[in-house]
C-alpha cells in the first residue's frame, strides 16, 4: 500500500490516528515506517519526542487522516509531568490509538491504564508489537496476553514488516466510524436558495474567508444550491435582489441580530456557529445548556473555551464580545475563565456553565469526548451561537434542525 500526502484539507476534517506508548517503544520509527518519510525524530535517547508532532497523509481506505506522535507516557522529571500531561491532552482529540508496546511484557500497568482511558473516551484502539527484529514477534503473544488478549500486529519499523497489516487496521477502525459531515443536513436542499451573511471584519484574514464560512459554502455547492453571500450591511440590498425569499440564512453569530431583523417570514435562519455544533457535537446538549445560560446567577462562574489558538484582537469573540454580553446581562461579579486550544479542564466541577465554540478546528471526537466530560462532572455546556442567540432574544427564531 502506498501512502500519499494531501496538505489542502482542513485538520478538522481529517481522520487523527494517534501513536501512543512508552518512551523507546518505537513510536517514531513507526510513524516514519507508516509514511515513508522522516516524519519523527528517531533516537536511542529516551524522550527524544518532547510534543506532539502532527503529519498530514492521505491513508489507503481512509483518505485524509493526521498522524499523531506523541512522547512516552511514562517521561519523568518535571519536564516529563508536562510532557505526558501534553500526551494526555492531545489523546482526548484522537479518532483511533495506535498504543505501541516493546520489550518484556512482564509490567503492563501504564499499558494497561492508558488502554482504559481510551475505552473511557470511547477511542477505539490498536494494539502493535515494535521491534520485533530481535525476537521473531515471540514478544507480541506474551503481550497479548498481559492485556487481557487482544490482538497485538508484530511490526519491524526497520524493514517495513507489518506495515499492510496496521493500514488493513486501520482502515477497519475507520469505516465503523460515524462521523458527521454534512453541515446543513435538514436545513438545506439540491436548488434551495441560500443566503450566507458573512461579516469581513478583523477575525477574517485579509484577501480569505475564515473555515467555516469556506466549508459551509463548499458543502451547499455540493448539494447544487444557489449560495448568495452578504456582509451583513448589504444585507437588505442582497434580499431585494431575490423574487422570491430564500429557503434559508445562515449568518455569522455576530450578526444575528441584523439578519433575524431583516429575515423574512418562512425563512429558515441558522449560524455557522450552530452548523458546527450539530455537526461536531451535541446539539440537544447545547440547547439544554442554553436554558441554563438564560437562568444563571450573578455570582456564577463559567468557562469559554475556544478551539483556536489565535492572537486575541479587538473585539474578539471569544473574549472580549461574550464576556461583555454575559456581564451586560447577569452583572459584573461573573466569574468568567477563557480557555483556547487543548487546554481545557480536566475537572470541570468548579463551573456552572460551558461556552464552547463551534470547534470548526476540532474533530468531532474530540469535541463529543468535552461534551461527555462535561456531563460527568453535571456541567452544562452550550456553544457561542447558541449562546449568542439567548443573549439577544431570538434563540426560539434559530433553526437548530431536527432535535
Amino acid at each position: 500500500m502506498t501512502v500519499t500526502v494531501k496538505e489542502d484539507i482542513p485538520r478538522s476534517n481529517r481522520f487523527h490516528v494517534g501513536v501512543f506508548g512508552r518512551r523507546n517503544s518505537g513510536k517514531s520509527s513507526l510513524v516514519n515506517m507508516l509514511t515513508g518519510q522522516q516524519t519523527a525524530l528517531v533516537s536511542e535517547v529516551p524522550g527524544t519526542t518532547a510534543d506532539a508532532v502532527l503529519k498530514n497523509m492521505e491513508w489507503p481506505g481512509v483518505g485524509a487522516a493526521v498522524l499523531v506522535d506523541t512522547a512516552g507516557f511514562d517521561d519523568e522529571g518535571e519536564l516529563g509531568r508536562l510532557r505526558v500531561e501534553r500526551t494526555r491532552r492531545v489523546s482526548g482529540g484522537v479518532d483511533l490509538a495506535l498504543l505501541v508496546v516493546a520489550g518484556p511484557a512482564d509490567d503492563a500497568t501504564e499499558e494497561r491504564a492508558w488502554a482504559a482511558r481510551f475505552k473511557a473516551d470511547d477511542i477505539p484502539v490498536i494494539y502493535v508489537y515494535n521491534k520485533t527484529d530481535s525476537d521473531h514477534c515471540s514478544q507480541a503473544g506474551l503481550w497479548s496476553q498481559a492485556l487481557g488478549g487482544v490482538d497485538v500486529i508484530p511490526v519491524s519499523a526497520r524493514t517495513g514488516y507489518g506495515r499492510d497489516a496496521v493500514l488493513e487496521a486501520v482502515e477497519k477502525v475507520y469505516r465503523q466510524t460515524d462521523e458527521a459531515t454534512d453541515l446543513t443536513e435538514g436545513l438545506a436542499a439540491e436548488g434551495d436558495v441560500v443566503v450566507l451573511v458573512m461579516p469581513q471584519d478583523i477575525q477574517a484574514p485579509k484577501g480569505r474567508l475564515i473555515l467555516p464560512q469556506v466549508q459551509t459554502l463548499r458543502n451547499l455547492l455540493d448539494k447544487h444550491c444557489t449560495v448568495l453571500c452578504s456582509t451583513a450591511d448589504a444585507l437588505a440590498q442582497t434580499l431585494s435582489c431575490l423574487a422570491v425569499p430564500p429557503a434559508l440564512m445562515i449568518t455569522d453569530s455576530q450578526a444575528f441580530p441584523q439578519a433575524e431583523a431583516l429575515c423574512p417570514a418562512g425563512t429558515r435562519l441558522t449560524s455557522f456557529s450552530v452548523l458546527f455544533a450539530r455537526s461536531k457535537g451535541d446539539i440537544r446538549q447545547f440547547m439544554a445548556g442554553a436554558r441554563v445560560l438564560s437562568a444563571l446567577q450573578p455570582d456564577a462562574r463559567v468557562l469559554i473555551a475556544e478551539a483556536c489558538t489565535h492572537v486575541p484582537r479587538q473585539e474578539d469573540i471569544g473574549r472580549v464580545k461574550l464576556p461583555r454580553l454575559l456581564r451586560r446581562r447577569f452583572g459584573e461579579g461573573l466569574r468568567i475563565d477563557i480557555v483556547s486550544g487543548n487546554d481545557f479542564p480536566e475537572d470541570l466541577s468548579d463551573y456552572d456553565l460551558v461556552i464552547h465554540c463551534g470547534a470548526c478546528m476540532f474533530t468531532r471526537r474530540h469535541v463529543l469526548n468535552r461534551l461527555r466530560r462535561a456531563r460527568a462532572c453535571g456541567v452544562p455546556v452550550t456553544n457561542y451561537g447558541i449562546a449568542l442567540a439567548a443573549l439577544n432574544g431570538i434563540l426560539e427564531r434559530v433553526d437548530v434542525g431536527v432535535l
